[in-house]
C-alpha cells in the first residue's frame, strides 16, 4: 500500500497546506488503490475520477483555505450530491440527480475536501444489503460488511480513503465499524444538518464518520461541526456496561469487551462495572417503535406511488410502522428523555461508558448486514459513540467496543476512545 494511505489525516492535512504533499498525488494513491480492490469488495456506486483529479489540481493551483484542503472523501449514497447520482440504495431512484449537494456534503467541499465518489449503501439505509464484502474477511469466504454505512467502512477499511460519511439511525456506523475493523465516531444526535440526506427517522438519524483512527474522526466531524473535538489526554473513570442483551455476545464480544477492560486499566483509567437499572430491553423496542413510526410518515409519498420497487423486509417496516398509534411514538420519545435524566447522574460519577459495538465478529455471507441490537438504545438516546477496534475474534475478524459519552460529551468520548486506541496499539 502506498504510504500516504496510511499516514494520519492531520499529517496529511498538515502537509497539503504547507505544500509538502499535492493533492494530486494522494488522489491518485487513492484512485490506484480503489482500481485494485474495488472489484472485489464494491464499495462504490460510483467514483468520478476525473472529477476529482481535476478538482486536487485546482486545490494544488491555489491557496488553502479549508482544514479538508485536498483530503479525500467517500460520501455515503444516502446524501445528496449534484453532480453524481444519489439512490438512497433503492431501483425507485436509479439514476437520480439531485439538483444541489447535501448540507454536510457542501460543507465538505468548502473546507477543500475531494469528493472522490458515492459508496454503497443498503436500501434507504435499513436492511437490504448491498453487494460490498467485507474487506477484512479472510479466505475465499465473503463476510458481511454490516450496514447501513457498508461501502463507507469497507473503502476505509480498504485503504480506499480516509474516511468516509456514515449515517447512523440504529447501528449504521458503530456496527459497520466493527465488522470492518476501523473507528466509527456517531456524534451527539443533531451535531451535523440532515439537509439533503435521504430521511429514515429524522429523531434519532445521525450523520457521523468511518475513520481510520480516533483522531482522524475528531478531526474531520471537527472540521464540519466548527468545534474543537481534538482528544485530550486525562485522567479517565471508565465504566463498564454489559448491556441488558449480554446473554447474545458472543466468544469473540466478549473478548473484546475484556481486551479493553485490560487496556483502560494499563493506561491508568479508573475502572468499574456498572449497572444501570434505567437501561433496559424496553429501550430497545422503544428506538424499533420510533424507527418505524417516522419512517412510515417519511416514505408515505414512495408507498403510495413505488412500493412495488420495496424490497419484502423495507415494507414490513413500513407495515409495523403504519400499524402503531401516535400515543405509543410519544411514549417511546418521553421514555428516552426520562432515561437521559437519570444517566445525567451516572455521567456525574464516570466519563465514559464502555459497552459492546455487537455480538461479536461480522458474519459470513452477505444476505444480511447483522444486527444492530447492541447500538440501538445509544442511537435512541442521543449520546455520542466511538467504535474502537481491539483485535480480532475466533475467526480472525474485527472485534472492539462502542464508548459512550454523555449528550453533547463528545470530547469526552473521543478523549477515552483515543486512550483505548493508544493501549491496545502499545500491547500489540
Amino acid at each position: 500500500m502506498n504510504d500516504l494511505l496510511t499516514l494520519p489525516a492531520r499529517t496529511l492535512a498538515m502537509r497539503l497546506a504547507r505544500r509538502e504533499l499535492r493533492a494530486e498525488d494522494l488522489v491518485r494513491a487513492c484512485l490506484d488503490r480503489i482500481a485494485a480492490l474495488e472489484p472485489e469488495v464494491h464499495a462504490w456506486t460510483v467514483v468520478d475520477a476525473d472529477r476529482a483529479l481535476v478538482t486536487a489540481r485546482q486545490l494544488d493551483a491555489g491557496p488553502a483555505t479549508g482544514a479538508l484542503h485536498g483530503l479525500p472523501i467517500g460520501v455515503k449514497d444516502l446524501m445528496d450530491t449534484a453532480d453524481l447520482p444519489t439512490a438512497y440504495g433503492s431501483p425507485i431512484y436509479a439514476g437520480h440527480r439531485p439538483q444541489s449537494d447535501a448540507a454536510v456534503v457542501a460543507a465538505t467541499r468548502d473546507a477543500g475536501a475531494v469528493v472522490l465518489g458515492k459508496t454503497v449503501t443498503t436500501e434507504f439505509a435499513t436492511y437490504q444489503p448491498g453487494p460490498t464484502r467485507n474487506p477484512r474477511a479472510p479466505g475465499d469466504t465473503p463476510h458481511t460488511p454490516g450496514g447501513s454505512s457498508s461501502g463507507s467502512a469497507a473503502a476505509v477499511a480498504a485503504g480506499m480513503v480516509p474516511f468516509a460519511f456514515g449515517t447512523q439511525t440504529a447501528g449504521s456506523i458503530i456496527r459497520p465499524a466493527a465488522f470492518c475493523g476501523v473507528v466509527g465516531y456517531k456524534p451527539t444526535h443533531g451535531t451535523l444538518p440532515l439537509a439533503g440526506i435521504k430521511p429514515l427517522a429524522p429523531s434519532l438519524d445521525t450523520v457521523g464518520v468511518l475513520a481510520r483512527g480516533v483522531d482522524d474522526a475528531a478531526f474531520f466531524i471537527s472540521a464540519l461541526a466548527r468545534l474543537s473535538l481534538t482528544p485530550t489526554t486525562q485522567a479517565l473513570r471508565v465504566g463498564l456496561f454489559r448491556t441488558p442483551h449480554w446473554d447474545r455476545v458472543d466468544a469473540g464480544g466478549r473478548g473484546a469487551f475484556d481486551a479493553a477492560t485490560r487496556a483502560f486499566a494499563q493506561a491508568g483509567a479508573a475502572v468499574s462495572d456498572l449497572t444501570l437499572p434505567a437501561i433496559t430491553a424496553e429501550l430497545t423496542q422503544a428506538q424499533i417503535d420510533i424507527m418505524a413510526y417516522e419512517a412510515a410518515a417519511a416514505f408515505a409519498p414512495e408507498a403510495r406511488t413505488h412500493a412495488d420497487g420495496f424490497s419484502q423486509g423495507f415494507a414490513t417496516l413500513l407495515a409495523s410502522g403504519n400499524a402503531l398509534d401516535g400515543a405509543r411514538h410519544v411514549a417511546a420519545r418521553r421514555l428516552a428523555a426520562d432515561v437521559r435524566r437519570v444517566l445525567a447522574d451516572t455521567f456525574a460519577n464516570v466519563d465514559v461508558i464502555v459497552a459492546p459495538s455487537a455480538a461479536g465478529e461480522a458474519p459470513a455471507g452477505l444476505e444480511a448486514t447483522g444486527d444492530p441490537l447492541f447500538n440501538r438504545m445509544w442511537t435512541l438516546l442521543g449520546l455520542p459513540c466511538v467504535h474502537v477496534p481491539t483485535g480480532v475474534g475466533p475467526a480472525g475478524m474485527p472485534v472492539g467496543v462502542t464508548v459512550i459519552g454523555p449528550m453533547y460529551g463528545d470530547v469526552a468520548a473521543l478523549s477515552a476512545a483515543y486512550a483505548l486506541e493508544r493501549a491496545i496499539a502499545h500491547e500489540q
